[in-house]
């Protein structure tokens, strides 16, 4: 599965995931699955066919209190990081994460990652906070930045 294939390489060598072991197809598949049984998007970006990015919007925490509050998640393959395809799924996710009854939604970017913070400050997002040291990945401590926003 083209998902599967795009996220094995952020999982092998970035710490844009804490995964350790990429997912199987199947196991993508569940998670889609999941995540659109919510009520919650999940997109492909296709060029020619091909699939060449994908994001969605799963719950930010399982407690029913948070159940208006959603989290982001964007991957783009490679070959196409720097030419607006993450914007366009960040932009659709706002308005389908609206659509499906969200009011906040949060960005957890783990690890040195500017183009990730430029993005959502883009959208209007602003730095929540800093969790200092929380993910143990390569060998060393990471930390993740959280960013917020109304929807």
């Amino acid at each position: 599965m083209a998902v599967a294939n795009i996220y094995a390489p952020y999982v092998r060598t970035s710490t844009a995931t804490f995964e350790l072991d990429p997912p199987t197809a199947e196991d993508i598949v569940s998670r889609m699955e999941g995540i659109r049984q919510l009520g919650l998007p999940y997109l492909v970006a296709e060029d020619g066919g091909r699939v060449i990015a994908y994001g969605y919007a799963g719950q930010f925490r399982p407690r029913a209190a948070y159940r208006f509050t959603i989290e982001d998640s964007i991957y783009v393959a490679p070959s196409h990081v720097g030419r607006g395809i993450g914007r366009s799924l960040l932009a659709t996710l706002l308005d389908r994460g609206r659509e499906a009854g969200a009011r906040q939604m949060i960005g957890g970017i783990s690890g040195e990652n500017p183009a990730s913070v430029a993005l959502h400050v883009a959208f209007g997002f602003q730095q929540v906070g800093v969790l200092r040291s929380v993910g143990f990945k390569f060998g060393e401590w990471i930390d993740v930045t959280w960013m917020q926003r109304a929807i």
